[in-house]
């Protein structure tokens, strides 16, 4: 007959304790990640939730603070789920640490019954620390899961997202849809979407409180005209007029391009002159001669030379049609 774990037994979740997976270069390592996550991984976090106040015991640097720390675990008040929690996560670092070894935190999970949510979640949270984002998306999108920590956790996917590549934020949020509550968490996304999607942050801006929706539309504006590459600077513009803006949203657009601080935006002008015409306030004709190359530039003379072309074609064809 199989002995059961106790966690409540140092020596069951941990043995001796004499082989460690926490050693010089583990140990600095861990404190780099820390570092980079801008000084608290979300093992801290969690310690902090257990009501651990000397998160900066981990990582263990021998078997004495190991213990130390195993004990502040057990003392905690929180529950023994939670308490099973983060001695799967320390194991999860055993496990790392001597790959040749039996898989100590799969053993003890599933001996102390330990909830799947919660191995999931504490997953994830590892390679989280571990700056190993796309694995820890992976667990952190299961929906299974609670929207713990998920402010922390979609900053830190924004802050670290690669050559301006916000697909892991944006797959997360997504995924969970979390209630976000911060306002820097929204301004974090908001600028994920902004510079992925102009279409998809424009009806983000609306499901905003009107606090913040108006300030959210003018950083969509600013980033759809301040796009750096020349090829994507007509597209994302043109995306922009083509939005179908409301009373509110248009009186923003104009306001903030012309007297607001957009107005300083290289493009300002000309999106103005394009979203009028779109808007069938002013004839094209008005465009027409020379003063039509000095009232548009860049990639908008090349749309309004389009739409000159077009309408000429037009007029051309229904203008008498002779037979042949």
């Amino acid at each position: 007959m199989v002995t059961r774990l106790d966690y409540r037994n140092f020596q069951d979740v941990f043995g001796n304790g004499d082989t460690l997976p926490y050693d010089q270069h583990v140990n600095r390592d861990i404190e780099s990640k820390r570092n980079a996550l801008g000084g608290t991984l979300f093992i801290d976090r969690v310690f902090t939730a257990l009501g651990i106040q000397r998160v900066k015991i981990y990582p263990p640097k021998d078997t004495r603070t190991l213990h130390d720390l195993y004990q502040q675990i057990l003392d905690s008040k929180m529950s023994e789920q939670h308490k099973l929690s983060a001695l799967y996560y320390l194991l999860l670092d055993h496990d790392e640490g001597m790959a040749a070894r039996s898989k100590l935190s799969n053993n003890f999970a599933s001996q102390m019954r330990m909830t799947k949510r919660y191995q999931i979640f504490m997953s994830g949270l590892w390679h989280m620390d571990r700056l190993q984002f796309k694995i820890a998306l992976e667990y952190l999108g299961h929906p299974s899961l609670l929207p713990e920590f998920a402010n922390n956790i979609l900053a830190t996917l924004v802050r670290h997202a690669e050559h301006n590549d916000y697909s892991l934020a944006l797959a997360y949020y997504t995924s969970v849809q979390p209630a976000l509550k911060w306002s820097s968490a929204i301004e974090m996304l908001f600028e994920a979407l902004s510079r992925t999607d102009i279409t998809e942050a424009f009806y983000f801006t609306r499901i905003q409180t009107d606090a913040v929706r108006q300030n959210l539309f003018e950083q969509l504006v600013s980033a759809a005209l301040r796009e750096a590459s020349p090829s994507d600077a007509g597209a994302r513009s043109a995306e922009l007029i083509s939005l179908p803006l409301d009373t509110h949203e248009e009186n923003w657009l104009r306001a903030y391009l012309t007297t607001g601080e957009g107005r300083k935006l290289k493009r300002a002008k000309d999106t103005m002159i394009m979203k009028t015409i779109m808007s069938g306030d002013v004839a094209l004709s008005q465009f027409g001669g020379s003063e039509s190359s000095r009232a548009l530039s860049g990639p908008w003379g090349i749309v309004l030379q389009g739409f000159r072309q077009g309408t000429t074609a037009s007029d051309h064809g229904s203008g008498g049609g002779e037979s042949q």
